[in-house]
C-alpha cells in the first residue's frame, strides 16, 4: 500500500500545509451499539471531515490492550484492539480516508509496554529469560529501598518490585506499564519493524508518545531537587528529570527513525509529543532536517489565553527553531483540558479567536475532535470515572475523562455517538447546539467558521507557508502578517482594539457579518472579536 495523498502546496512536504485532526476512537462514533466508539464509526464519519478539509487524521492507540490506562499500555504493537475492530477495518479505513485524501497517523507507544505484553511476561520470569534486558531492572539498594529517587508521573515511587526475581524494574507512568530499556540495540530493531509494518500499511506517520523520556540515564543516577525556577511538574514531584528524561540519547533514536520515515517514496512524518521548555524543543528538530518533522509545543498548549504571554511564546519558537523546522500548534487533546474550556472559560467570542488563531499560525495546527464544534470539557462523576489518574486522585484531581467525553454528532439521546439502550463509555454532554448536525446548518456556527478558516487556508499560501512576522499592536491584541499579504489580529481583552497604519480588507472575522469588510487606515475590533485580512 501507500500512504494516502491528500492537498500540499507545491513543493512543499504534505504535513507543512496539512490541517492534522485527533481522533480519540473510543469516544468518536460508535458503528454497533456497544457504547464505544470504534474504527467504523471512524470510516463512517470521513465524509464529514472531508467536508471539513482535513488533510490528515491522527488515531490514539488502537493498539491491543487491557486498558490500564486506555490503550497506552500496549501489549501487541502489530494488532488492533478488539474493541475498536479488525486489521481488516483498519485497512478500509486507511483505504477511504485516501480516496477523499485524508492521510492516516497513528500513536505509538515506545517508552513502556503493557505488564501484559509477551517481551515483560518472559522478561520478569527470570533473570536469565531472553528479553530480560528488554526493561529496566535494578537490585534493591542496601537496605532495601528502591534504586533511586525517580517518581512516577502517576505519583510514588517509578519503581515496583518483583517477587520472582527479587529486582526493581522501572516505570515512569502506571505500575502496569513497564518502560523498556532503550539501550538494547534488540528493542530498537524490535521497533524499526514496528514502525515498518504499520508504514507498509499506509500509515502516513506517528505521533510518538512522550518521545523525550524513552532513553534513561545508564548509571540510573538520582534526579537533583527542584529549584525554585523549575515548572509546575518539577515542583509538583520535588525534582528535575535530569536522568529519566531528555536524555541526548533519545537523539540517536530519533534521527535513526528520521531515517527509516524518508526511505518510502512518499515520506511518512514523525510528530512528538515533547512537554519541554522552547529551548529544548528545537533540539527535538536535530539540524532541522534529521529529527521530528514536528513537535508539539507545551509551553503555547498550556500557557494563558493572553496576548502577551502567546506572543512571547511563538516568538521565542521562531527565534529558537533551527532553519527548516516547521512549528506544530494545538489547543486540546486526550491529556489537556479543550481550549474552549481552558483559553476561552466557556465565552463563545474567545473560542472562536483561539481557531482562528491555531488555524493562522506559521505551522500545521492539528485540531482535537470537537473543537471544530467549540465543545467544552464535561465533568464526569466519580462512579463514572475511567482514568487511572482520576480514580487515584479524587476528589483532589478528576483525570482526564472530561475531555475525553464522546463527541456530538446530533442533539437527542445517544447524540448520534451512540444507538445504545445503555450508557456509553464515558458519559455524553449536552448536546444542544453544540452538535455537528445543528452547527453545520447555521452559516454562523463555530463548525462554519471552522471550514471556512480551513478553506481560506488552503487557498491561500500565505497561510500555509508564509513566514511569521510580529505587527506592533495595542495592550491587550496580538497581530502578525504571515507572508507580506495578510494580517491576522486578535483583540484579546475585554475592550474595543483599533489597529492603526494598516489598509485592506477582512477575508474572515469571527463576526461573520464583518467578512469582505475594507478598513483605510485603521481595523477596529470589539472585545474578544478576531480577523484575518488582505492588507495592501
Amino acid at each position: 500500500m501507500t500512504a494516502a495523498a491528500g492537498g500540499s502546496a507545491p513543493g512543499q512536504p504534505w504535513w507543512k500545509s496539512a490541517v492534522l485532526y485527533q481522533i480519540y476512537p473510543r469516544s468518536f462514533a460508535d458503528s454497533n451499539a456497544d457504547g464505544v466508539g470504534d474504527l467504523q464509526g471512524v470510516i463512517d464519519r470521513l465524509d464529514h471531515l472531508e467536508w471539513l478539509g482535513i488533510d490528515g487524521i491522527w488515531l490514539s492507540p488502537i493498539t491491543v490492550s487491557p486498558n490500564a490506562d486506555w490503550g497506552y499500555d500496549v501489549a501487541d504493537y502489530r494488532g488492533v484492539q478488539p474493541d475498536l475492530g479488525t486489521m481488516e477495518t483498519f485497512d478500509r479505513l486507511v483505504a477511504g480516508a485516501g480516496q477523499r485524501g485524508i492521510r492516516v497517523l497513528l500513536d505509538i507507544v515506545p517508552n513502556h509496554t503493557s505488564e501484559q505484553h509477551p517481551w515483560f511476561v518472559d522478561s520478569r520470569s527470570s533473570v536469565t529469560a531472553p528479553k530480560r534486558d528488554w526493561y529496566v531492572w535494578s537490585d534493591p539498594k542496601a537496605d532495601g529501598s528502591v534504586p533511586n529517587n525517580w517518581v512516577s508521573s502517576f505519583g510514588g515511587p517509578a519503581w515496583t518490585l518483583d517477587g520472582t526475581t527479587g529486582q526493581f524494574y522501572l516505570h515512569n507512568h502506571l505500575s502496569e506499564q513497564p518502560d523498556l530499556n532503550w539501550w538494547n540495540e534488540e528493542v530498537r530493531n524490535e521497533f524499526d519493524a514496528i514502525l515498518r509494518f504499520w508504514f507498509d500499511r499506509g500509515v502516513a506517520g506517528f505521533r510518538i508518545d512522550v518521545c523525550n523520556i524513552i532513553v534513561k540515564d545508564a548509571r540510573l543516577r538520582d534526579n537533583p531537587p527542584a529549584t525554585p525556577d523549575d515548572d509546575f511538574e518539577a515542583q509538583l514531584f520535588g525534582q528535575r528529570p535530569v536522568y529519566n528524561g531528555n536524555r541526548p540519547e533519545v537523539h540517536d533514536v530519533l534521527r535513526r527513525w528520521r531515517l527509516l520515515a524518508e526511505s518510502y517514496d512518499t515520506p511518512r512524518a514523525l510528530i512528538g509529543e515533547t512537554p519541554v521548555k522552547v529551548e529544548e524543543l528545537a533540539k527535538y528538530y536535530g539540524d532541522g532536517s534529521d529529527e521530528l518533522h514536528l513537535a508539539f509545543n507545551f509551553p503555547f498548549l498550556t500557557a494563558p489565553f493572553d496576548a502577551t504571554t502567546m506572543r512571547r511564546v511563538v516568538e521565542d519558537t521562531e527565534a529558537h527553531l533551527p532553519p527548516g523546522a516547521w512549528p506544530a500548534w494545538t489547543g486540546s487533546n486526550h491529556d489537556m483540558s479543550r481550549f474552549s474550556s481552558r483559553w476561552a472559560e466557556g465565552d463563545p467570542a474567545k473560542a472562536r479567536a483561539a481557531l482562528l488563531m491555531l488555524l493562522c499560525l506559521r505551522g500545521t495546527p492539528v485540531l482535537y475532535q470537537g473543537d471544530e464544534i467549540g465543545l467544552e470539557d464535561f465533568p464526569v462523576s466519580q462512579a463514572d470515572l475511567r482514568d487511572p489518574l482520576g480514580v487515584r486522585y479524587w476528589p483532589a484531581y478528576a483525570g482526564r475523562d472530561a475531555m475525553r467525553t464522546p463527541l456530538p454528532w446530533r442533539h437527542g439521546p445517544g447524540g448520534g455517538f451512540t444507538t445504545a439502550d445503555t450508557r456509553p463509555w464515558l458519559p455524553l454532554g449536552p448536546t444542544g447546539r453544540c452538535n455537528v448536525e445543528t452547527q453545520r446548518s447555521d452559516p454562523w456556527s463555530m463548525l462554519m467558521l471552522a471550514r471556512d478558516l480551513i478553506a481560506l487556508r488552503r487557498q491561500t499560501p500565505e497561510l500555509q507557508t508564509g513566514r511569521y512576522v510580529t505587527v506592533t499592536a495595542p495592550e491587550g491584541a496580538w497581530a502578525w502578517r504571515r507572508g507580506e499579504r495578510v494580517l491576522v489580529v486578535l483583540n484579546m481583552s475585554d475592550d474595543e482594539s483599533t489597529l492603526t497604519g494598516t489598509t485592506g480588507h477582512i477575508h474572515i472575522a469571527t463576526d461573520r457579518e464583518r467578512d469582505g469588510e475594507s478598513f483605510d487606515g485603521a481595523l477596529t475590533l470589539r472585545a474578544w472579536e478576531a480577523a484575518i485580512a488582505e492588507i495592501r
